[in-house]
């Protein structure tokens, strides 16, 4: 054999060494490059949000660490556990719900946490992921598309923890956990036209909806139309949050040049609205490319479930997948005036750990379906 001959195999030998180390760790390279780089982009624009606060900077590093962690212990549990223990976790997840109601701590005017002696946590995090794992469960073990006694059944699965959601007040993960849910029903075959009935029915039910808001959530719908009408008041959040993105321009003002948040003029800079700053400071070819790869891992998560095996990872892959699609549109759709405030973060970008690592723990269930289904097909 040729010396040539033999480079060539011992690199292709090399490079399948590689591959089946990288299996055994359950990870989706794709996936984990480009939420490290989507991270990476988080810290650099923090660091210029907070005002240069390292201290904020290192916490979200730490934040990080126990996040992407997750992510790597969730990718190791193969998805058939998965699929067993997803009554045991919604019943987990309602019954945290129900103990915040008689046990939780209050804070901002809403009950919404837990206090555990070591550390605090929103019991409605978990249902981001229950919520559709159980839905998931319960329609892979029937026909579909479901039939109306199902969809009855799984319909109730979801409004169930949504409602205990609703009264803590939190209006906005109450939404996003319906959405979980409501996604896995799509994507189970209903027909359009069943579809297109709900939808008439919320628009005719929007006057008794509207008067079942309180009355800092009708307060953020009216300054959502005119935000105008009090500048200084409920409108300024919106108000410096467009000035500071339209200031950016074509390229923007520069790392650690916007004058919006430097000098704080910009509310919530580090959490909600820090895709203001990252506008003001990078411009409108700044967030093409932030919006391309966040687009670039939904289209990755998309191809991962397009890929399962099974009904119950199917539908499992393609909610969670459209939830964090729901994550980021929903908050830069806020920021920019589209849509009112409701208080979710900018995913991997805004400062705050509990939602990151429910986020990570969703990629390590996406990670787990496409690698444990990788290992059984070879």
């Amino acid at each position: 054999m040729s010396i040539a001959a033999r480079r060539s195999r011992k690199r292709w030998g090399d490079r399948r060494r590689s591959r089946l180390f990288v299996r055994g760790l359950h990870l989706d390279i794709p996936l984990v490059v480009s939420l490290l780089i989507l991270s990476l982009v988080g810290l650099a624009i923090l660091y210029s949000a907070s005002g240069q606060d390292m201290d904020m900077v290192q916490r979200q590093i730490i934040r990080l660490g126990v996040a992407f962690t997750v992510m790597f212990l969730v990718a190791q549990i193969p998805a058939h556990y998965i699929e067993k223990w997803a009554p045991w976790v919604f019943a987990t997840g309602l019954a945290l719900l129900l103990a915040v109601i008689f046990f939780g701590e209050t804070g901002k005017g809403a009950q919404r946490w837990l206090d555990l002696g070591l550390f605090k946590f929103q019991p409605s995090e978990i249902m981001k992921i229950a919520v559709p794992i159980m839905v998931a469960w319960y329609l892979a073990e029937h026909p579909l598309p479901p039939s109306p006694k199902n969809l009855v059944v799984a319909s109730l699965i979801i409004i169930t923890p949504v409602v205990l959601i609703v009264v803590q007040p939190d209006l906005g993960t109450s939404l996003l956990i319906a959405g979980s849910g409501v996604f896995v029903l799509l994507l189970s075959g209903i027909p359009w036209r069943l579809v297109f009935r709900f939808l008439l029915l919320v628009a005719a039910s929007a006057p008794l909806l509207w008067y079942g808001l309180h009355d800092y959530q009708r307060a953020r719908v009216m300054t959502f139309l005119n935000p105008e009408d009090d500048p200084l008041g409920a409108g300024y959040h919106i108000i410096q949050s467009k000035i500071a993105i339209g200031s950016g321009g074509l390229y923007g003002k520069g790392w650690l040049n916007g004058s919006q948040s430097q000098l704080e003029f910009l509310p919530e800079r580090s959490t909600d609205f820090i895709f203001a700053a990252f506008g003001e400071e990078f411009g409108l070819f700044g967030i093409l490319l932030l919006l391309a790869l966040y687009l670039f891992i939904v289209a990755r998560g998309l191809y991962i479930a397009s890929q399962a095996q099974d009904t119950f990872t199917r539908l499992l892959a393609g909610s969670l997948i459209l939830t964090f699609f729901v994550y980021f549109f929903v908050n830069i759709s806020m920021v920019t005036g589209l849509l009112p405030v409701v208080g979710l973060p900018l995913p991997m970008i805004s400062y705050g750990g509990t939602s990151m690592v429910t986020i990570m723990a969703s990629f390590g269930i996406l990670m787990s379906i496409h690698t444990h289904r990788r290992l059984v097909s070879t």
